[in-house]
């Protein structure tokens, strides 16, 4: 009688071969396939550009516009020299400006006459391209 309850072939039935030390296979050489290319691939690499946002909205603003006093966004009409659109604002910094000033400005998104204003810009990818003139055109653009 077995000591299993369901008398299988286990682990332990069969005697342990000992592990031989085997030697990391050697690393082939890297040949590439086919013909090896004329000159080194050109990426068609974004470029980058800085650019002012409306905070409300999130509309791009023309940099003439945003340091303008009395601006308005053309989309929503909201004023953009405020505390809200500028480079200084910061919620955690006391009266929530990175400036030393003298007394807090509120309301944030309303407009004031701060003379530290600078419009916050951000730096983002290009990724307008020159687009295809026709929906099938750019459809076949993805198989080439």
């Amino acid at each position: 009688m077995s000591d299993r309850k369901y008398r299988q072939r286990g682990y332990q039935d069969d005697p342990h071969e000992p592990r031989r030390e085997s030697r990391p296979a050697e690393k082939k050489e890297f040949t590439p396939r086919g013909q090896p290319p004329l000159a080194p691939k050109t990426f068609n690499m974004p470029g980058f550009r800085e650019v002012v946002r409306c905070a409300p909205c999130g509309a791009e603003l023309t940099v003439a516009l945003a340091w303008t006093a009395d601006g308005r966004c053309p989309r929503c009409g909201a004023d953009l020299h405020t505390c809200a659109q500028c480079v200084h604002f910061d919620s955690s910094a006391p009266f929530e400006c990175q400036q030393t000033i003298p007394a807090r400005i509120t309301p944030k998104d309303a407009r004031n006459q701060c003379g530290l204003f600078e419009p916050r810009t951000t730096v983002e990818r290009e990724t307008k391209s020159a687009a295809p003139t026709s929906a099938r055109k750019a459809f076949d653009d993805l198989f080439k």
